[in-house]
């Protein structure tokens, strides 16, 4: 079972840049497709980007398209998440996920991490 620990999120304002990691525990990583999702607090848990094990194919939920970007090192079991023009909507706990396809679907995934809070201040 490979454990994901998610790091890189604090306090920014609207209009910044913020980079998450994802650091998965072992070399099965590459097997997988990799997600990230959020959640605010009283909301569901909503789909961010996702990205193939062989990082080629790639997939944004609408409301990040043209802002954030999904990358993986799979030499170093980890993958990212660039997120510019920060807005004060994307503030929320960021999860990474991996899942044996790609998908945008939480139930999709089986493998979750902690999640880390990004907070976008205006």
């Amino acid at each position: 079972q490979v454990q994901l620990v998610e790091s890189g999120g604090r306090l920014v304002l609207a209009g910044e840049s913020l980079r998450l990691s994802c650091k998965a525990s072992d070399d099965t990583f590459s097997n997988y497709g990799m997600g990230w999702f959020r959640q605010a607090p009283g909301k569901e848990r909503e789909f961010v980007a996702a990205l193939s094990w062989s990082g080629r194919s790639a997939g944004y939920g609408d409301s990040v398209k043209g802002r954030f970007t999904i990358s993986r090192d799979n030499a170093k079991n980890t993958v990212y998440l660039q997120m510019n023009s920060l807005k004060v909507d994307d503030t929320g706990v960021y999860y990474c996920a991996a899942s044996d396809g790609l998908g945008v679907n939480v139930a999709q995934y089986k493998y979750w991490g902690q999640g880390t809070q990004v907070t976008v201040s205006s």
